[in-house]
């Protein structure tokens, strides 16, 4: 399946990882998600596809609570969300830019695929 509702770019603001500083400051973390499903079957109505503001609001939410150690698991923590809201599959990026790293760098992030792949 190749149809998708891409979501780019969601800002969190969150306090994960390892670190006490991250736990107390907290940082922002970027998410960007693509929701699988049949949009061909689905017709032109929102009650049978994916309403992505309210995927995002859900998202952001969900990123902003309940701090975590590692960004895998925030990753899992929305793919759970989406395929919640109806999505065959996802695939979930979070990025972690101001991740505590000693040399120059532009974005760490983690990738994962769940559902019927």
């Amino acid at each position: 399946m190749t149809d998708e509702i891409r979501l780019r770019g969601l800002r969190a603001f969150g306090h994960h990882g390892l670190f006490a500083d991250e736990r107390a400051n907290g940082q922002e973390f970027i998410i960007d998600v693509d929701v699988r499903l049949p949009l061909a079957e689905l017709g032109d109505d929102i009650d049978r596809t994916i309403h992505y503001g309210d995927l995002a609001v859900a998202i952001v939410g969900a990123v902003e609570t309940d701090p975590v150690d590692l960004i895998e698991t925030v990753a899992e923590r929305v793919a759970a969300i989406v395929l919640g809201f109806g999505a065959r599959s996802t695939r979930v990026e979070v990025h972690k830019p101001s991740a505590p790293i000693t040399v120059p760098f532009d974005d760490v992030s983690v990738v994962i695929e769940r559902g019927q792949l």
